[in-house]
């Protein structure tokens, strides 16, 4: 296997120009942070998530790179939906008792204005907590500050079980 990864690792290498380099360097940064630990996971690396949370929000700051890019060379929407799935699942999860999961079972997204700019910001917030659902809503923005998305999402509270592969 670490045969085949340098071969795939070199050909790519061989095949780039600087701004394929620049991807691919994004990309394994970000795979290395999240072996090293600096994100919880494989997403949060390759998008080099920064995200804080508290009891009423969470906060999540990516940078824009060209790995992001759709083929209008702005941010594709996959991306913006997930930093805000992330965002508003992150604050579901913190607010639940231990032995409780929050999982996604409803996100409507309004896309506003094109992802561009240096970086994207999302801030996720509280509607409603109850036994078995959970609302929350969340906005990402650019880095002038113009709003980019606006999501609000539903989320079915489980109970914890062994991990599913």
């Amino acid at each position: 296997m670490e045969k085949e990864l340098h071969q795939l690792l070199d050909e790519c290498i061989s095949l780039s120009d600087e701004q394929e380099l620049e991807a691919l360097k994004t990309v394994l940064s970000g795979v290395r942070n999240k072996l090293s630990g600096i994100n919880s996971t494989y997403i949060d690396g390759l998008l080099h998530m920064d995200r804080r949370l508290d009891h009423e929000t969470c906060e999540i700051d990516i940078p824009i790179t060209n790995v992001l890019d759709n083929t209008l060379g702005i941010v594709h929407g996959g991306f913006t939906a997930t930093i805000l799935d992330t965002a508003m699942g992150t604050l579901a999860n913190k607010l639940l008792p231990e032995g409780y999961a929050a999982v996604t079972s409803q996100i409507n997204i309004h896309y506003l204005a094109p992802g561009i700019g240096d970086n994207l910001h999302c801030k996720a917030t509280l509607i409603h907590k109850g036994r078995s659902t959970v609302v929350l809503e969340a906005d990402v923005f650019r880095s002038d500050g113009r709003k980019i998305a606006h999501s609000s999402g539903s989320f079915f509270v489980v109970k914890k079980t062994a991990q599913i592969r």
